[in-house]
């Protein structure tokens, strides 16, 4: 999971103050309801529109676009990661210079800021576009391997041999187009204003973009697994808060777009203002894959109603506001997880306890829903022994005896004509390991599998025996299969009638 998002900045809302310590005159009433308003405004904007994304995202065919699933593993290792992480720049700020490394972090998350903010804006952009615009694709892609392990190096065999090329580890492959490259360039515009002013606006579009990309690219598999990402975050921001000042001197000190921040003396100084109230993205970003979650729950209930989502965004709206209602009272920082895990997931038990669907929504698994449109492998083989024994041993499960019932003898003819041999896999050249069933891994190499094998650039049948059995079931035969089975089927039927005529 991206430590961009999540790792450092779980922590709390907080009121703003100076950075040298000097003393500020308090802000009016206004400002500060102008401040903390603001803040529940854009923390509900990237969970609204992040969920909805996250559905389109699931239901993508654009294999460089697939989600980042979250299981319960990940779910329960992820509070140990983050205190690590929170503990590590603690010990970093104590120990070396601020200025450096704010520098070195600026440049990180300058260059994370701007893609995000492209992927962002993007699908707002091509409304605006006009229709004769020259949009080219492109495709950056990035594989392991040089020489005869590269794809595409000397190692490849000459067109038309029949022989396949090996497939390399893939490290990046993204494609885009001409309206991106537009939409990156507008974006390279804020991230040098941030990097050059480090202003709050700046800041916040940064945050913003980051929080809508978690809620839609970061995805968990079920019900349970939420519960205890939730339950963990849980505990881990009420310990670094309460606990400690670990997690609210790293707030102040941290100079990233890691947290929503908004001057609560606007109203005095304009947009120079710099007493500012502040809210981490992981309030948000952990909450809104939850809600997301429950979204796509509602939606394939095929029910054409939203109730689980619409009880959670407002069950988010209450957490969040008792939790700046609390801070103003108290004067002092809050864990936000502390209000919105229990009303984040109170509230849609509650609902399904009401509706009786409480098993429904605990046996929903959001990660059957990606890649509907592929014909599915439901256990891969056991890779044991050479990959020429294994060829042997597949073709002969292939081609071993089966069942069948006794045909008309006109019909065996007709059978023979169209039966064709299944290829051969090549597994002395296939470089697909076989990896877990339901990981993202798992997912990403077959969906670019399939797509190699149904037509990619120079790709034959059989080349990946990972997704063999799917390309025989769902395309037809070429053509000089289906004549030569044909001939198969002629001879053989001609043999049987010379055998009739002599008896």
């Amino acid at each position: 999971m991206d430590s961009a998002l999540s790792d450092p900045h779980n922590g709390s809302a907080e009121a703003g103050g100076a950075a040298n310590g000097t003393t500020r005159p308090p802000s009016t009433p206004e400002g500060i309801a102008l401040a903390y308003g603001s803040l529940l405004l854009m923390a509900l904007l990237p969970i609204f529109f992040g969920a909805l994304r996250s559905v389109r995202c699931a239901r993508g065919k654009n294999a460089s676009d697939m989600p980042e699933t979250i299981t319960s593993r990940d779910a329960a290792r992820f509070p140990i990661i983050a205190s690590c992480t929170l503990l590590g720049l603690y010990l970093f700020f104590k120990i070396f210079s601020q200025e450096y490394i704010n520098l070195l972090l600026s440049m990180y998350f300058f260059v994370l800021g701007i893609l995000a903010l492209s992927h962002t804006i993007s699908p707002f952009m091509n409304k605006f576009f006009p229709a004769n615009f020259p949009n080219r694709q492109y495709q950056l892609l990035f594989t392991q391997g040089s020489g005869e392990n590269k794809e595409g190096g000397r190692g490849s065999p000459a067109p038309g041999s029949g022989l396949t090329r090996p497939l390399c580890p893939e490290i990046i492959n993204y494609e885009f187009d001409a309206k991106d490259l537009v939409c990156l360039g507008l974006s390279s515009i804020v991230g040098v204003w941030y990097l050059l002013r480090k202003h709050w606006i700046a800041n916040n579009l940064f945050g913003l973009a980051f929080s809508l990309n978690g809620v839609e690219l970061l995805h968990l598999n079920n019900v349970s697994t939420g519960c205890i990402l939730l339950g963990g975050l849980f505990i881990y921001d009420v310990f670094w808060v309460f606990g400690t000042n670990v997690m609210v001197t790293v707030a102040k000190s941290f100079e990233a777009p890691i947290k929503l921040v908004f001057p609560q003396d606007l109203l005095e100084k304009g947009l120079e203002a710099d007493n500012f109230a502040m809210l981490g993205l992981g309030d948000i970003v952990i909450p809104g894959i939850f809600i997301a979650l429950l979204l796509r729950f509602d939606i394939s209930l095929k029910k054409n109603t939203h109730t689980y989502f619409y009880t959670s965004f407002a069950a988010y709206i209450f957490g969040l506001g008792l939790t700046i209602f609390i801070m103003h009272i108290f004067k002092h920082a809050q864990p936000a997880l502390l209000y919105l895990v229990p009303a984040c997931i109170g509230f849609p038990v509650l609902v399904a306890l009401a509706k009786g669907e409480v098993t429904e929504m605990f046996s929903y698994e959001s990660s059957a829903e990606i890649l509907p449109h592929t014909p599915r492998l439901t256990h891969f083989p056991t890779v044991s022994g050479s990959p020429a024994s294994l060829a042997d041993s597949m073709q002969q499960k292939l081609a071993g005896p089966r069942r069948r019932r006794p045909q008309n003898p006109s019909a065996i003819g007709r059978s023979k004509k169209l039966k064709v041999n299944p290829p051969k896999p090549n597994l002395s050249i296939c470089r697909c390991p076989p990896l877990p069933l339901g990981t993202t891994r798992h997912r990403k190499r077959r969906a670019t599998c399939l797509r190699r094998a149904y037509g990619g650039a120079g790709a034959k049948p059989g080349r990946c025996w990972a997704v063999n059995a799917s390309y025989e079931e769902s395309n037809p035969k070429d053509a000089a299969a289906v004549t030569e089975g044909s001939k198969e089927g002629t001879e053989a039927s001609a043999s049987k009638g010379l055998e009739k005529k002599e008896k």
